[in-house]
């Protein structure tokens, strides 16, 4: 089998778009085992994944979700208690189906090993079903067979129905494996008498899509009889593993109604027809209360049909509130569904790199125009450009994504990383709405849980050491995200035993990479853990200790051309700090010129312009200004680039902000906004730290952009290497 079906691609998609919904769940449940909204999430997902692998004839798929799905039936009718130990095993069911859905992918057949783990699984799950294995920690109540008694005390919580109500919704192949659904029908005589059948003909497609071998029917049927549920329950045994079932007794409790309500297929619907299908109301009913209504208008305002409904006694409040929820939510899935659209990542690129060309080819016009001194032609020019942003913002929007997926993965990561570890960790998560460019998450993950997995095991001490440090037993592992100064800000928190810089110290001397007594600042000592081998780990374990990973993290955002700071308090915690850029495609730039050479500034890290000679009190020779009472540190770009050219009488500061750092740029020329693509270095210059890429000019020039960050962490590590100009400077205001 080969992923060359575009038909196949999308179940793909979809199949792992469920599997996260359903760990998403199966997670959330574990903490709540008695929501029926959670567990009916779990049950649709896996029921899916089920029907989408039949279509493609994926029968290892098909049978072993099966099972699974069988399981999460018999809990959703309370035979069956979701504990924490069938929780977690509904994790290795995930996993499994995962690991199937990779080799559809592949397109191979599940290995003998993945079909032992499977077999593994099936035969924890037959447990749960009455089959044979070791008995589980499981409540099993007794399953109502017939009709409930109704009594005062119950009697407003049950819908008053004599009739079994059976539900049916046949599976595609059902024609094809030889069955009749009418036959089944005709067999339900044996046990009892069919008072009604609706037929439900809504999935079957039209004339020219139809294939007569496919089954699109379906059945709702008001059933008399005094057999019990087992008994009717067994006349569809042959049939059960095609078809969606469901089976209410007489006088069910309300809430089972609303449950089937809400599990009802996604289709549009009149309330009238929701009750019909789940049998609280008849056809004749139906036509009665139009009538009612009908007369009704006549004399009075029309009222809506569910209240006049509830006013003759015919449904129960409650049932009629949830189907109007479902005819709702049918409404606003339709909407969603119609405003939603997949696009392939690749054309999403090509379109990004399209705008870029554009923007460069609008510039080209834009000089074009000047130099010619069209005045017409120049405000032409400044309508397409305007246009040209907007397109180009519009375009970015499509690629930006909210981070909450990716930090609600690690939910799974926090849940088994702590159970390995022995330690009660919670994670919190906020700022999940943030959104930044899909490459940058794509290539965030990985950091971040190695990140995370440092925390839990380094950083969050065991329940007996919190307790005696008097923290609570409970360990807390944060994930927030912000925007900050046009970049975005990833945080990893733990309150945790911080970090031990006499440790560090010692462990960096001791493999030589610092020399025996020197003094080192704080952040210094810190930004030790992220030298290549250096661990401070007494033991190797699972998780770490070989000191492979946190240099591998810097350089990976450092690749993103973002950077990573640490902050920390012995015996209180620590905090990473991940600073990453919005986009990596297009930004908005600020131009300037030194010598020869024109640079590019990211806009939104430019603070405010001024002139060198008004604000420095030394005449622009030293490496600090005092602007308005703040010690400013700036660089001359014709020093720092050793650039060529005139130099010019009148300098000028661009003052820059990267985090909580400010900076001054000393440059020749102020030359305004520009649109700028972001072009990648060669291979060449891969060591240069403070070039960020490199754009192409209206005149076909070339500029460098600069990268403000890797600048900043230059200007930083110069000031705590022990400049002391900045003592000096505040000497001299103070005299």
């Amino acid at each position: 089998m080969t992923i060359s079906d575009e038909y196949l691609e999308t179940f793909v998609v979809e199949c792992r778009e469920l599997l996260e919904q359903m760990e998403e769940s199966l997670l959330a449940i574990e903490q709540d085992p008695t929501n029926s909204e959670i567990l009916n999430a779990i049950f649709r997902a896996a029921h899916t994944i089920k029907g989408s692998a039949g279509l493609f004839g994926l029968e290892f798929i098909v049978e072993f979700t099966h099972i699974a799905e069988s399981v999460l039936d018999r809990a959703r009718s309370g035979e069956v208690i979701i504990n924490s130990s069938l929780a977690a095993l509904f994790i290795e069911v995930h996993d499994h189906l995962g690991n199937l859905v990779d080799l559809v992918v592949a397109g191979s057949e599940p290995s003998d090993e993945l079909k032992a783990f499977g077999k593994r699984i099936t035969n924890q799950l037959q447990v749960y079903l009455g089959g044979s294995g070791a008995e589980p920690e499981v409540h099993r109540p007794v399953v109502q067979q017939a009709k409930t008694e109704i009594t005062a005390e119950n009697k407003a919580d049950i819908v008053a129905s004599e009739c079994w109500h059976i539900s049916l919704r046949f599976g595609i192949d059902v024609f094809r494996n030889g069955m009749d659904p009418f036959s089944f029908v005709r067999c339900l005589y044996s046990l009892g008498e069919v008072v009604e059948l609706v037929t439900i003909i809504d999935a079957i497609p039209s004339a020219e899509d139809l294939d007569p071998e496919s089954c699109h029917l379906g059945f709702e049927i008001s059933f008399r009889s005094d057999a019990e549920k087992i008994a009717i329950e067994n006349v569809f045994n042959f049939v059960r593993s095609d078809c969606v079932i469901h089976i209410l007794p007489p006088h069910s409790k309300i809430s089972e109604y609303q449950d089937f309500i809400r599990d009802l297929p996604e289709q549009e619907m009149r309330l009238g027809e929701i009750l019909i299908q789940c049998g609280t109301l008849t056809q004749e009913e139906l036509d009665d209360v139009l009538l009612i209504q009908s007369v009704l208008t006549d004399d009075e305002p029309p009222r809506p049909i569910g209240e006049v409904l509830v006013q003759q006694q015919l449904v129960s409040p409650p049932v009629v509130e949830a189907a109007l929820k479902k005819q709702e939510q049918v409404k606003e899935h339709k909407k969603t569904e119609a405003n939603l659209i997949r696009v392939d990542a690749d054309k999403l690129d090509e379109l990004i790199n399209l705008v870029g060309e554009l923007i460069i080819a609008g510039a080209g016009t834009n000089l074009i125009a000047r130099n010619a001194g069209m005045t017409n032609l120049m405000e032409s020019t400044a309508t397409l450009s305007r246009l040209v942003e907007e397109v180009r913002d519009s375009a970015l929007a499509l690629r930006m994504v909210q981070i909450g997926g990716t930090f609600n993965r690690f939910q799974r990561v926090v849940r088994d990383v702590s159970k390995e570890l022995g330690k009660d960790i919670d994670l919190v998560i906020s700022g999940a709405e943030t959104e930044l460019d899909k490459t940058v998450v794509e290539k965030i993950g990985d950091p971040l849980t190695h990140l995370v997995r440092n925390s839990m095991d380094h950083g969050i001490e065991s329940a007996d050491v919190r307790i005696a440090r008097g923290k609570p037993a409970k360990g807390t592992l944060k994930l927030n995200a912000y925007h900050d100064a046009g970049s975005i800000v990833i945080e990893v928190n733990d309150d945790g035993g911080g970090l031990n810089k006499a440790k560090i110290l010692s462990k960096a001397v001791e493999r030589g990479l610092v020399a025996e007594g020197a003094t080192l600042s704080d952040k210094e000592i810190y930004n030790l853990i992220f030298e290549a081998g250096f661990s401070t780990a007494d033991a190797v374990s699972n998780l770490s200790g070989r000191g492979v990973g946190m240099d591998v993290v810097r350089r990976n955002i450092q690749a993103l051309r973002g950077r990573i700071e640490l902050d920390s308090n012995e015996g209180q915690g620590s905090t990473v700090r991940i600073r990453l850029p919005l986009t990596l495609a297009i930004i908005d730039g600020f131009m300037v010129g030194v010598g020869n050479t024109i640079f590019v500034i990211p806009l939104d890290m430019v603070v405010e312009c001024i002139e060198l000679r008004a604000w420095a009190s030394d005449g622009g020779d030293g490496q600090y200004l005092n602007l308005r009472g703040e010690v400013l540190p700036y660089r001359r770009l014709r020093d720092y680039f050793e650039t060529n050219g005139d130099i010019v009488q009148r300098e000028n500061v661009v003052v820059v902000r990267y985090g909580e750092h400010k900076a001054g740029l000393v440059v020749d020329k102020l030359m305004g906004e520009f649109q700028t693509v972001i072009k990648p270095l060669g291979k060449l210059f891969s060591g240069e730290k403070s070039i960020g890429g490199f754009t192409i000019l209206g005149n076909g020039e070339v500029a460098l952009i600069v990268d403000i960050p890797g600048l900043m962490h230059q200007i930083e590590h110069e000031k705590e290497a022990g400049i002391t100009a900045v003592t000096s400077l505040q000497h001299q205001n103070v005299t």
